[in-house]
């Protein structure tokens, strides 16, 4: 009869934290990083010059970031490195607002945000195993969107109350409670621990590289933030137009909502991939993002665009969940889990890149309703391509190792 392990209730819950600090740190490098400079009188195109940098670093980062924490026996050595990557990167902003520090401070953030996400899901992985890595993944959007939603208040409110630049200092802070949850989650399994899956193999590599699932996921993924990536930007010009001074409140909204929709779907999502397996969900996670542009577009009065941006809550989630689940799934028996997230992530990026050119050249050529109902046309490419060529991937049969903590 199969058995399954499950970590240890200190783990599970030190996990928790790890993700929720980590959410609290990532926000600090948000929209902050644009007003910050700005304070510091630099013009736009060296602000759009500095995000760009490091939009780019994370993403040519992906794939050499994924394959080293394959390479990694222990990986909350490779999260922990990311963390003290994110602080010296905040540490060089807050103290030094000049051309290189920032720019040097944009591609430390970058990659180490690249080395973070798969190193967390690697942990996840070896807490949970296979058979209760759904759940385990639900849980970590969960603490990861309330640690998004509280740092982007708690953050905001101190850039307000009392400087920009003390939003870095925050964010360097955040990131001793992630390190001290992330040591308290255990130490890493020694060389004899390590199962097969630990040990760099070609035939694994091959088999992952022309497996036709994972290009098939990849399109998805890339067709999810071509049509997601832009909504919001598109949402918060169109309520800037009608809005006036309300403007910030409710785009505020249009940030916290789908936050909670995440925080309260994520767990269920986590347990119904375990449950009904993996399609059904991810045509639900697609199937919002049409539904979704359509509401933006038709839906009067900027008020009702905080029901259009609650329907992205559903998708996050999913996609959330999801994406290191599909990822697990399709490395089952190998050592390269992260390189498959990095492709994934690649994939995500590219997207997310033309979504937001694309869709203001439309905007400007045609009108925002224009650009909502292109987006919402890529949405439902994107839900067709999950209907009729994604395979379910849920293993029938998992073979469980005990739960090692990297």
């Amino acid at each position: 009869m199969q058995r399954i392990r499950f970590p240890r209730v200190g783990a599970n819950r030190a996990l928790d934290l790890v993700n929720f600090f980590v959410a609290d740190v990532q926000t600090g490098f948000g929209p902050f990083v644009a007003v910050y400079l700005t304070t510091h009188k630099w013009t736009q195109v060296e602000i759009g010059f500095a995000l760009t940098l490091g939009t780019m670093t994370s993403l040519v980062g992906q794939l050499p970031a994924g394959a080293l924490v394959d390479s990694m026996r222990n990986k909350r050595a490779a999260a922990a490195g990311a963390l003290i990557g994110i602080i010296a990167a905040a540490l060089l902003l807050a103290l030094q607002p000049t051309q290189l520090p920032v720019l040097l401070a944009q591609m430390l953030h970058g990659f180490s945000s690249c080395v973070i996400t798969p190193a967390i899901a690697a942990i996840s992985l070896r807490m949970a195993g296979y058979a209760a890595l759904g759940e385990r993944l639900g849980r970590n959007a969960r603490f990861s969107s309330i640690g998004n939603g509280l740092a982007a208040a708690v953050m905001g409110a101190t850039g307000a109350y009392f400087s920009s630049q003390f939003v870095f200092f925050l964010t360097a802070a955040l990131c001793v409670p992630a390190l001290l949850a992330l040591w308290s989650i255990g130490p890493g399994p020694h060389a004899r621990e390590q199962t097969t899956c630990d040990v760099m193999d070609l035939s694994g590599l091959k088999r992952l590289l022309v497996d036709r699932r994972l290009l098939i996921f990849a399109i998805c993924v890339m067709l999810f933030h071509l049509s997601n990536a832009a909504m919001l930007p598109l949402a918060g010009a169109a309520v800037t137009m009608r809005a006036g001074h309300l403007a910030n409140i409710i785009i505020a909204a249009c940030i916290v909502v789908p936050q909670a929709v995440v925080a309260l779907f994520s767990p269920w999502v986590g347990r119904a991939a375990e449950r009904i397996g993996r399609k059904k969900l991810l045509l639900l996670g697609w199937g919002a993002l049409p539904l979704r542009g359509l509401l933006l577009a038709v839906l009067p009065g900027s008020w009702l665009l905080i029901a259009g941006q609650a329907v992205s809550g559903i998708s996050a989630a999913v996609f959330g969940v999801l994406l290191p689940l599909l990822a697990a799934d399709l490395t089952v028996g190998t050592s390269h889990f992260n390189l498959c997230m990095g492709i994934l992530g690649l994939a995500m990026y590219l997207g997310a890149a033309v979504s937001t050119t694309m869709s203001g050249g439309v905007a400007d050529a045609a009108g925002m309703d224009a650009a909502f109902f292109m987006l919402a046309g890529v949405g439902l490419v994107g839900f067709l391509v999950v209907w009729l060529a994604m395979p379910e991937t849920r293993p029938t049969a998992i073979e469980i190792s005990p739960a090692t903590p990297g």
